[in-house]
């Protein structure tokens, strides 16, 4: 039997792993959570002219003691003359600066009298008020590179970078399968036996493959008989990635790796030296990956975080699909490690990451509690409080 591979190692093969999904075109405002396959540079400067930070007056360059207001500089509609020496113009937030004016009044620094303007006491006419040309962005720079994933703030840029009508050239996501197999499990509405589990591992790996995918088909509960687990296979034949949960480990009745392989698909590696999770599964038939989670739902969880939505998101084009983790201080003590790395469940608070008492891998309360996964070496040493340690944040919902 071959030694479970190293957590650091099976990342990397399954980066290596993942096949890069086709290119496609689309329109900028329907590429929402897509990852650019070619970097973007801009079609114009931003700000593309000098404009106003504030509301106040636009000043003509040159001293006075006193300025005549000429006119009206408004957002979209800027004031169409220059300026002469002692003349001002009334100039909102985000207003062109007229031609020969290079500083701003802030309005509440105002004394107005008619078309009269001076500065009151302890004011300043400052160049600070103003937004110069290109000081975001100029035309031609890149604002966003390859391999970017395109949220939101992401999305804003690109259209204020000139593409707003046009298109991008984005990686297609991911169709995505979740099996769900145990005979433990059922879907109905209940009442429950004893010997019966309701199956949410499938939800929730749904759910954490969603963002990252162009679609998610949930399969089962499947029951354990390969001839059950064959039918969920060819049901899933459509999918890019495969993502089974429960089965991969050893025992008499876990018969997703003898499917997998009836089927014709070729394991890459099945476990991993990781703390829960260990029984993990890469395979892979034709074109079609597959995943292999397992059953426990925090194991599943955690693999899940740390596999599957790195995998989803290098097939679609992300530039850096792994999840990075940060430095955070120790709240609370932890014993030193075994011969795994160790995923713990835990809290954010003002004095750092608190690790979660109850660690049973099958202990839904406390993942729902949990905030973030301290990462721990495998063979380290007891941690004290205070001390640093290295922390993956978590969109749990409890607190997003």
């Amino acid at each position: 039997m071959s030694a479970p591979l190293d957590f650091d190692l099976a990342q990397q093969r399954l980066v290596d792993f993942a096949p890069r999904l086709p290119t496609e075109l689309l329109p900028t405002r329907d590429c929402l959570g897509r990852y650019l396959r070619a970097p973007l540079a801009a079609k114009r400067a931003q700000p593309a002219a000098d404009l106003s930070a504030m509301d106040g007056y636009a000043l003509a360059t040159g001293e006075a003691e006193t300025w005549r207001v000429v006119g009206e500089s408004a957002a979209g509609r800027p004031y169409p003359e220059t300026l002469e020496g002692g003349q001002a113009v009334r100039i909102s937030t985000g207003a062109l600066m007229p031609r020969g004016a290079a500083r701003v009044l802030l309005q509440e620094e105002a004394i107005v009298e008619g078309n009269r303007l001076a500065i009151a006491p302890g004011g300043e006419a400052s160049e600070r008020h103003v937004r110069r040309r290109g000081f975001d962005f100029g035309l031609n720079d890149v604002v966003l590179g390859k391999g970017v994933r395109l949220g939101p703030a992401q999305l804003a840029l690109a259209i204020a970078a000139g593409f707003g009508a046009g298109r991008l050239t984005v990686g297609r996501l991911p169709r995505v399968a979740v099996i769900d197999s145990g005979s433990e499990l059922t879907d109905g509405a209940g009442p429950f036996t004893d010997a019966q589990v309701p199956a949410s591992n499938g939800a929730m790996l749904a759910s954490m493959a969603r963002p990252y995918a162009s679609s998610v088909e949930r399969i089962g509960p499947v029951p354990d008989s390969m001839d059950a687990l064959a039918d969920a296979l060819e049901a899933a034949s459509g999918a890019d990635v495969i993502v089974t949960s429960g089965g991969a480990s050893v025992g008499d009745h876990d018969l997703v790796r003898p499917a997998l392989e009836a089927w014709g698909a070729t394991i890459d590696f099945w476990k991993i030296a990781m703390r829960p999770g260990k029984p993990l599964l890469l395979a892979r038939r034709r074109d079609q990956v597959v995943l292999g989670l397992p059953g426990n739902p925090v194991s599943s969880f955690v693999t899940a975080t740390l596999f599957l939505q790195p995998l989803l998101r290098r097939m679609g084009g992300a530039a850096d699909p792994v999840p990075r983790p940060v430095a955070m201080p120790l709240a609370t003590d932890l014993p030193q490690t075994g011969p795994r790395t160790e995923f713990v469940r835990a809290t954010l608070g003002p004095e750092g990451v608190r690790p979660i008492a109850q660690r049973d891998s099958s202990a839904l309360r406390s993942l729902a509690q949990a905030e973030a996964l301290i990462r721990r070496p495998a063979g380290a040493a007891a941690a004290r409080a205070g001390d640093l340690v290295q922390v993956y944040c978590l969109q749990n919902g409890a607190t997003a």
